[in-house]
This record gives C-alpha cells, structure tokens and sequence, in this order.
C-alpha cells in the first residue's frame, strides 16, 4: 500500500491547486478548437453515405435566472456553452461543411442573460460559419427537399416512449413538413466517441478528482455528532467552488445511519448521531468534466465493531478489483472479483446463507437471485468524463485498455426492513427467520467506498482520488480534525 498525503497536507496544497485550475474569462478552452473539429469529421467518417447531421443544443430556461447546462453532446462536437443552438452538418463525399445556428446578439436580453457570441463571431469563436437560429427551420427544410432520399440523421434527446422531450417535439414538426422524412438518431455513435477520452480530457478529469479529493477533507472535518446532513453539503460543495469547479457533477449525498442505505439519497437534512456511519458521495464538474467518489466515516470519529466488519469487507472488495484492472484484461474480471469478496464476507456477517445461497424474488417462487444483491444492488462502477455516469471504452470492447477512466464502488448496504418486503413464499419465510437476528446486528448501516482509476500508457491502474480510505486511516483523520 502507498503512503498517503496526511489531510492536512492535502488542506495546505489546496490554494495551488485553486490557482493551477483557474482561467482567466475568455481565454481559450482547455479542450482545442482541433479537438472539437476533429470529433465532428470523426462522426461524419462514422455515417456510410451523404446525407445531413442536424445535433440540437439545450434550451435556455424559461426563467433566466435558473442555471443553463448545455446538452452534452452538443457540447462535445462544439464546446459551445450558449443555450437554444444548433449544429448543421452536410456530408458529400470526403466534405463535410458544419454551421452553427445560434441567437442573435440583442442588447436588451443581454443585459438579463450576458453576452452572446452571435453568428457573426462563432468562426472566430468556436471555429465553425454561424447563421441565426431564426434561419435553421429554413435551412433543414431546404437540404432536406433537395435531397434524393431524405434522411436526417440527428444527435439529440430522443426515444422516450412515456414522455416527449423538446426535442422529440422539434423533429416532430420537421417530419409534419416533410412526411417521407426518414430519421436517424445517431447519439449512440456520439457515445462511442465520447468513450475514447483525448489527453485534454483525462487532464480535466484529473483537475476534477484532485478537487474532489480536497473537498472530502472539509466534508471529513463537518461529520460531527448532532450535526446536520447539510452542513457537511454546505462545506464540500464551497471547497468545491473554492477550488474553481464550476458546480458538483451531481446532487451531493450526505446520508447518515438509514439514509446511508438509500443508494442516491440527496434530500441531506437528517441530523447525525453518534454510532452512525454517514455516506458522502460527492463529485465536482471542472470545465465540464466530472469526478465521482465516495467516503464513509463514522459519526463520532471511530467506527464499531460491527460497523469496522462490514466496512472492511467493503474496502477488501474494493482491493479485489483493483487487482483486476490492468490494460487488456476483461472488464468483467473486475466486478467477478469484487462480488466473490463481497458474497463471501456477507457469509461471514451472517448476512447471507452462503456465498452462492439464492432466494425467491418471484411471488410464485420461480425466479432465483443472488442473497448478496439484497445488500448489494448496483453495478461495480462505471466510465466518467463529461457526464458522471460517461460512456467509457470498455463499454465497446469489453476490455480495459490505456485511456479507460473509471470509477470502483463497492457497497454494503443493511436496510431495517430488507427480510420483510420479501416476496411472501415458504422458502422466503424461513430464510427471513434465519437471516433476523443478523439484520438486526448490522442494521442501518451503509458503506459505499469509490474511487476513481485511470488505466496508464503501460497498462497499470492509475489511483486518481488517492487519500484516506483504510479503517486506522479514516478514524485517524478524524482525530486530527475535531475532538470529539
């Protein structure tokens, strides 16, 4: 194991790290103008054939004084931030010409929203020909009818079955102009794109672990006994914005004793009690791109016995998948190693009747699942990049390769009334009476430990949130920063 940074050495680099990440307004992005142009012929080289790429921006709030976050495939072929925009693409042959369609530049709004770049600044901005948003129904319409076999392909949020997005209702109303309309929603391709991340982005990630990392040392110092689930949110998320993130990457999860048993539990308004385990799940968004990592401390600064027994088997889960993650292996060794672990040390709690054991989670007692998932719900980890939850290049291969980032983050979690929502069969019944007394032990305890990986140019696994995280190393932390 490594020797890690004492937190209050992490607290002192802090400022530097808030000076290295800081631009200043209008320089350049951190991610090239090349970069951006280079993902967009990557697209294009994707589609078999002519034809037009129409990808929509998000929508300016209706309020303007509520936050604009751009769609994030729109700000992956662009890096434009400017709501209610569009990109244009006509693909014949080898030449690919894109324009972007944004709003004029008005005065009288700017003096509510700020400024706007304009279509007759986006090439020197963004590097692409501008037109007025006013223009783009024109323009669609007009390539689409000039076209032999009209086919649109669009990068967009489409394809919810229960619920019309603006977009959807954007391509609906292009098709009732043009019945013979045919429509290809081609984010998934924008996705495979995404997962490949560029040098310039896994240096943005790093910026955003590095943040995080400095902002659970404030969340470390707020865990106190009859504190508040808000105050320890209300410390990460200013070292947060300290540090020069733009916002969290996600609603930050503070949840102490039940609600650390809730898996995405935000509401962060319970008061804490000594003997609880608190679980804080934070991420900061650096340039757009987002971290993703958790802690679990206790409440009082040393962790039971039966809080330090579920805690280790998490942490030795952890560990198991790490081992696995190496260039060229198998993506799925990782949580085949972690479940192993985790099963096994479930065992060992009396939690479950063995490592294989199943129940019936089917009323009529033919559907079996695993004990382990009634304490274990949710997939290992998954990519990060421009979105919490990003498509990473395991995803299309199924192996880790240099350049996969990624998050590793297991979890037990005990809920009062696991046995008792079971579906009601005989077998169901005596496992429950069997499984009681443990329940019982362990309840209200919730443990999630995260990190975040980066596979190196050799192959090796890259620890990005490196800082405390092992038993003696978190109660240690603890006493340094409050006496309790």
């Amino acid at each position: 194991m490594s020797r890690l940074l004492p937190w209050s050495l992490v607290l002192a680099l802090a400022p530097f790290v808030t000076a290295a990440g800081q631009r200043p307004l209008g320089a350049p992005p951190a991610v090239a103008r090349a970069e951006y142009a280079a993902r967009r012929e990557a697209l294009a080289s994707a589609l078999v054939g002519d034809g037009v790429i129409l990808a929509l921006g998000g929508r300016e709030p209706r309020e303007d004084y509520v936050s604009f976050f751009q769609a994030t495939n729109f700000y992956y072929l662009t890096g434009m931030r400017e709501p209610d925009a569009a990109l244009v693409g006509v693909k014949q042959g080898a030449t690919v010409e894109w324009t972007v369609f944004v709003q004029p530049k008005e005065p009288s709004r700017e003096v509510w929203t700020g400024n706007r770049v304009g279509p007759e600044n986006a090439e020197a901005t963004w590097g692409v020909r501008g037109r007025s948003m006013a223009e783009l129904d024109a323009a669609v319409d007009s390539l689409m009818r000039s076209a032999p076999a009209p086919v649109l392909s669009v990068v967009a949020d489409l394809g919810f079955a229960n619920r019309l997005t603006l977009d959807d209702q954007y391509i609906a109303a292009v098709k009732s102009r043009m019945p013979t309309l045919t429509v290809r929603n081609i984010s998934r391709e924008v996705g495979k794109l995404r997962a490949y991340k560029s040098d310039a982005e896994l240096a943005l990630i790093k910026r955003a672990t590095a943040i995080t990392v400095g902002a659970h040392a404030d969340a470390a110092k707020a865990v106190k006994p009859d504190g508040f689930e808000y105050e320890v949110q209300a410390d990460l998320e200013r070292a947060l914005r300290r540090q020069g993130a733009e916002r969290p990457s996600f609603s930050s999860i503070v949840g102490s004793g039940p609600n650390g048993t809730t898996l995405h539990y935000n509401a962060n308004d319970r008061q804490m009690k000594r003997g609880e385990m608190v679980v804080v799940d934070i991420g900061a968004s650096f340039d757009g791109y987002a971290a993703d990592m958790t802690r679990s401390y206790p409440v009082g600064g040393q962790f039971t016995p039966e809080q330090r027994a579920v805690y280790q088997v998490v942490r030795d889960a952890q560990a198991a998948a790490e081992r696995q993650a190496r260039g060229g292996r198998r993506a799925g060794s990782m949580s085949d190693s972690s479940n192993a672990v985790l099963a096994a040390g479930l065992a060992r709690l009396g939690l479950i009747e063995s490592a294989d054991a199943t129940y019936d989670c089917s009323a009529d007692g033919k559907s079996q699942c695993k004990q382990y998932r009634l304490f274990y719900m949710h997939g290992l980890g998954h990519g990060i990049g421009l979105e919490v939850h990003d498509p990473d290049r395991y995803e299309v291969d199924g192996t880790l390769q240099p350049g996969s980032v990624f998050t590793i983050e297991p979890g037990i979690y005990v809920r009062e009334n696991v046995v008792d929502v079971l579906p009601k069969t005989e077998r169901n019944g005596a496992l429950a009476a069997k499984l009681a007394a443990a329940v019982r032990k362990y309840r209200n305890i919730g443990v999630r430990i995260e990190d975040d990986y980066l596979i190196a140019r050799d192959g090796s696994l890259e620890w990005l949130t490196k800082s405390p995280r092992e038993i003696q190393e978190i109660e240690a932390v603890m006493r340094a920063v409050r006496v309790f």
